[in-house]
C-alpha cells in the first residue's frame, strides 16, 4: 500500500469523511506548501499531550480548570449538561448562555453496553451536592441530543435529580428530532436556550 493510499485510509476513518473526501484532502495537501503539512503533523503530534480534560466540567482544555470553570464572571448557579466536549463550543457560539457546563462523555445506550456508570453522572451529582468555589447550583439544563439515547439519558437525569431540589430544564423543541447539537445553527440553538422548559422544580 502506497503512502497516498495509507493517508486516504486514515483520513477516511474520521467522522463525516468518506473515501472520496479523504482523497480530496490528501491531494489538496500535496498541492499546498509542504510547510502546511508539516504544521498539521506537528499539531497532531502534540494533540494528546497538550489537550487534557477539565477536572471540573470534563471538557477538553489546555489549562485545568478550563477557561469557563475558572471564569468568576460566569453564572455558577446554572449548569448545562451536554453529551460531548464539542457541544460546549457549539452552545458557547450562541453567546446566549453564561453558566457552567458538565460533559457526560456520552449517553446511556444499552445496545452499545453503555450504562449510567460509564458516564460522568456521579460527578454531576457531586457537583450539585457540594458547593464548589462557593457557587451553589440552582438549575440544571439538560442539553442532550434529541435522539432515543439522548432522551433516555435526559429522563434518567430528571429522575436522579428529583431529590436534589434543583430546577431541571431541557432545551426547547427548536432542535430537530434525531439531530445533533453539534450541527445545529446558531439561531436554532439560541431559541432552544431561550425557550427551555422546566421538567421539575
Amino acid at each position: 500500500m502506497t503512502v497516498l493510499d495509507q493517508l486516504i485510509k486514515e483520513f477516511s476513518r474520521l467522522p463525516g469523511i468518506g473515501k472520496k473526501s479523504a482523497a480530496r484532502i490528501v491531494y489538496h495537501l500535496l498541492r499546498t506548501n509542504p510547510e502546511t503539512s508539516m504544521n498539521l503533523a506537528a499539531l497532531l503530534n502534540t494533540l494528546h499531550d497538550s489537550v487534557k480534560t477539565c477536572s471540573i466540567c470534563g471538557s477538553y482544555t489546555e489549562n485545568d480548570p478550563c477557561e469557563i470553570c475558572s471564569n468568576p464572571g460566569r453564572d455558577g448557579s446554572v449548569v448545562c449538561v451536554v453529551e460531548q466536549s464539542q457541544d460546549v463550543q457549539t452552545i458557547e457560539s450562541t453567546r446566549e448562555y453564561n453558566g457552567l457546563f458538565h460533559v457526560l462523555k456520552g449517553v446511556i445506550s444499552p445496545i452499545d453496553g453503555i450504562g449510567p456508570e460509564d458516564l460522568t453522572i456521579r460527578k454531576l451529582i457531586e457537583r450539585i451536592s457540594s458547593s464548589r468555589h462557593g457557587r451553589e447550583i440552582k438549575e440544571v439544563i439538560i442539553a442532550t441530543n434529541p435522539t432515543v439515547e439522548g432522551d433516555t439519558t435526559a429522563l434518567y437525569l430528571v429522575r436522579l435529580l428529583a431529590h436534589t431540589g434543583v430546577k431541571v430544564s431541557r432545551l426547547a423543541s427548536g432542535l430537530p428530532a434525531g439531530g445533533d447539537i453539534e450541527y445545529a445553527d446558531r439561531l436554532t440553538l439560541t431559541r432552544s436556550l431561550q425557550g427551555r422548559t422546566t421538567i421539575s422544580d
